[in-house]
């Protein structure tokens, strides 16, 4: 099964368009709520299809499972926004807990679920850029088809849009299309 064959396909200038509202979107959800962590979650999706019906479904299982994990630690989570773009699928959530505690969270929840290594959880505190694996002495993230860091593969291009796409319509297969 492939799940790419339908979906409007977006150029570079509607992902960057996307990418600067996501941001705009950010500092509107920090003067709102000033001393929170806030993360921003989404699928990372290689080609020009980034949402469709196959998408949300695997977005909205992965979300499960990762606020699943939170409600096993007992943090005290808000979804304060949810897209549905073309863009993609972004949730935006704010934690009372520490901004460290919850990075872990997500670090723990890419590669360890069965779909985490699909989003990318940026987790923000207003004032300062995201928190990055390297300030908690993690690994970079891992490509999901041979290992290496994945930004490694993404600038050599080392793998095809359609082996990365046939590799995600399988975790669909797999995960969510039982």
């Amino acid at each position: 099964m492939n799940i790419f064959q339908e979906g409007n396909p977006q150029d570079i200038a509607q992902v960057l368009a996307a990418k600067d509202y996501r941001v705009a979107l950010q500092q509107k959800i920090f003067q709102k709520y000033h001393d929170t962590t806030l993360v921003d979650i989404n699928l990372n999706i290689p080609g020009p299809i980034k949402n469709n019906q196959y998408l949300i479904e695997l977005f909205n299982y992965g979300i499960k499972q990762l606020e699943k994990e939170w409600q096993d630690k007992n943090y005290n989570y808000r979804l304060v926004k949810a897209l549905n773009i073309d863009a993609g699928c972004e949730n935006f959530y704010i934690l009372q807990e520490s901004s460290k505690k919850v990075k872990l969270s997500t670090i723990s929840f890419e590669e360890n679920s069965s779909v985490g290594r699909l989003f990318d959880a940026d987790v923000l505190v207003k004032g300062r850029p995201a928190i990055s694996r390297k300030e908690l002495n993690y690994a970079s993230r891992r490509c999901y088809l041979c290992d290496r860091p994945a930004k490694e593969c993404a600038r050599s291009r080392r793998h095809s849009v359609l082996e990365m796409q046939k590799y995600i319509s399988s975790l669909y297969t797999k995960y969510v299309n039982k």
